[in-house]
């Protein structure tokens, strides 16, 4: 996997629960039901990292914005990303407590962000923002496949699986930088598979 300062990583469990397969399935109807899907919530974070991020630089500067406030922002992002990981039948625990256990994510902060600088990031990280809407329609299709497979074998094959941790780390990359926590533009690059391992001893760690 390329050098970049956000990773996140997912355990991928031996066998995935049935019964939380039909707990996962009635609650996204339920949230289709009340208008909450993968691409409002997509919008939502898309409209209010950059305005938060501006208004708390604005207010403090990047020092104290990174200091204080990043790891804030990264310890929202890492449950996002477990919430995620978990309606994507990559792991049957729910993101309530100790969410790094199961999928973890990790920003090693880097450059001096500016209040208008958060605010072009709304435009800057359109071509990635594109990128990931075309990678979660092929994720649809790809969760349908997981179900399946979960419900007779209780495990997603290990193809499918690798796509939809991709997906969620470009997902991550790109919200990080987003958020102004990093500098440098997510790498157009999907690194596939759960990456299980330590993080880098050099990263700082919110999750």
């Amino acid at each position: 996997m390329m050098s970049y300062p956000v990773t996140f990583t997912v355990t991928r469990p031996q066998k995935l629960d049935r019964v939380q397969l039909l707990v996962r399935v009635l609650l996204l109807a339920a949230l289709s039901l009340a208008g909450v899907t993968a691409g409002f919530v997509m919008m939502l974070v898309y409209l209010a990292l950059p305005a938060m991020a501006s208004a708390l630089v604005y207010q403090k500067g990047s020092v104290r914005f990174l200091a204080e406030d990043g790891p804030r922002l990264t310890r929202a992002l890492a449950w996002l990303e477990a919430a995620f990981a978990y309606l994507f039948l990559l792991t049957d625990r729910l993101p309530l407590d100790r969410p790094a256990e199961t999928a973890r994510l990790d920003v090693d902060p880097t450059g001096a962000p500016t209040a208008k600088g958060a605010l072009l990031r709304l435009f800057t990280s359109l071509p990635s923002v594109i990128v990931l809407a075309l990678l979660f329609c092929v994720a649809y299709l790809a969760w349908l496949v997981s179900a399946v497979s979960i419900l007779f074998t209780e495990r997603v094959p290990a193809g499918v699986y690798d796509f939809q941790c991709g997906v969620l780390r470009w997902q991550a990359r790109l919200f990080a930088y987003h958020a102004s926590l990093v500098d440098q533009y997510p790498p157009f690059a999907f690194d596939p598979g759960p990456m299980d391992g330590t993080p880098r001893d050099h990263a700082s760690t919110f999750a």
